[in-house]
């Protein structure tokens, strides 16, 4: 049976979770929202606070996940980022990442990490 867009999208998240803490991240939030924005991961690594937008896609796929990475997402990542920011008042330096997750039909994940993409 093949995965949902969703099913793939949440084995994704999880994938990038383990791989963020085998790496020495904490994870301080999973799929924080306020109002219309959500940041998929928000992880911790010494005095840098890593909001993390995590896109995956099956192997073979006609486009990357670096492709829906545009303007629009990228203003809705940094006003989420600037909202938690502000509730919890955290003096913490901000780092804006993209994790690509790419699934092979078995479910293997493969994971890439770029920092700062703002």
């Amino acid at each position: 049976m093949e995965l949902t867009a969703l099913e793939i999208g949440s084995k994704g998240e999880d994938a990038a979770v383990a791989w963020l803490r085998e790496r020495g991240y904490y994870i301080v939030e999973r799929n924080w929202r306020i109002g219309h924005y959500e940041i998929d991961i928000i992880a911790q690594r010494f005095d840098t606070l890593h909001f993390v937008e995590v896109k995956t896609r099956k192997l073979g796929g006609w486009q990357s996940a670096y492709d829906s990475i545009n303007d629009q997402k990228i203003r809705t990542l940094r006003r989420g980022a600037m909202a938690y920011r502000t509730i919890h008042r955290t003096p913490l330096e901000l780092q804006f990442d993209l994790i690509a997750v790419t699934m092979d039909d078995h479910g293997n994940a493969a994971i890439e990490l770029t920092e700062n993409i703002l």
